[in-house]
């Protein structure tokens, strides 16, 4: 595999993460995996073959994120894309009814978790003068729903740090997109729902919603355009999704 490259994606054992995996490992790229289940990234990692180093992390871990992705190993520690795919939703009610816990989770993983990650990878970047960040977002971001508070502020974030990443990069030839799936089908309800698996089925009943490879598919696309093109945002919905109309309570 010489002179290929490599992508670090976090939050590879399931979902996006793990096709985003195969699908950079099947056009003859490198892969660093990390997650916080071993033993799937032990199946990923045989799965993918000698093109495979995994990391066992959890990405609100700053020190251990900074450590290990610090001193990753040859060939592996020339990262040429970082992919920030680890987050997740818990619990669907009110702000006003919300598990503390759940929204402090949520913050440490979807904020700070790609913060550390980037802040371990990015200088490398610079310093190669080549690299791509690409940072998954949400359509939750911009689009404000019942019980998406915390989520939706945590996506929020994502979108407007990653234009003003761009911005303290202006000058270098890093790029950095912003990737903001809707309804997709993974296990990201089941993790939302604490594992109920038929509340999460009903997300997606009788729709045909986006899966883990169309999500993998754009990003192969979008850091493999030509080096002078920066994809800033991308919105991604399946044509089942859309916007609603205003919500109005009226009295009865």
């Amino acid at each position: 595999m010489s002179g290929a490259k490599t992508a670090l994606i976090t939050g590879a054992t399931a979902g996006f993460g793990r096709a985003m995996a195969f699908r950079f490992a099947g056009a003859g790229w490198r892969v660093v995996a990390t997650g916080r289940r071993a033993d799937r990234l032990e199946s990923l990692r045989k799965e993918l073959g000698d093109a495979c180093h995994t990391v066992t992390l959890d990405v609100r871990d700053r020190d251990a994120v900074m450590a290990s992705l610090g001193s990753l190993p040859p060939p592996f520690d020339t990262v040429d894309v970082l992919v920030n795919n680890a987050g997740l939703a818990l619990g669907l009610g009110t702000a006003q009814e919300a598990d503390l816990e759940n929204w402090e989770t949520m913050v440490d993983t979807n904020v700070k978790g790609l913060l550390y990650a980037t802040r371990a990878v990015l200088p490398g970047m610079v310093s190669r003068n080549q690299g791509h960040i690409v940072n998954v977002g949400s359509v939750a971001a911009t689009t404000p729903y019942p019980g998406a508070n915390v989520y939706g502020a945590t996506k929020a974030f994502v979108h407007q740090f990653s234009r003003n990443l761009r911005s303290d990069l202006l000058g270098t030839p890093v790029r950095v997109t912003n990737l903001e799936p809707g309804l997709a089908e993974t296990e990201f309800s089941i993790v939302r729902f604490k594992g109920d698996a038929e509340r999460a089925r009903s997300v997606y009943k009788g729709t045909q919603p986006l899966t883990a490879e169309d999500i993998a598919d754009i990003v192969f696309w979008v850091v493999t355009l030509p080096a002078h093109v920066n994809v800033n945002l991308m919105e991604i919905m399946p044509i089942a999704q859309a916007w609603g109309p205003p919500a109005i309570h009226r009295n009865a």
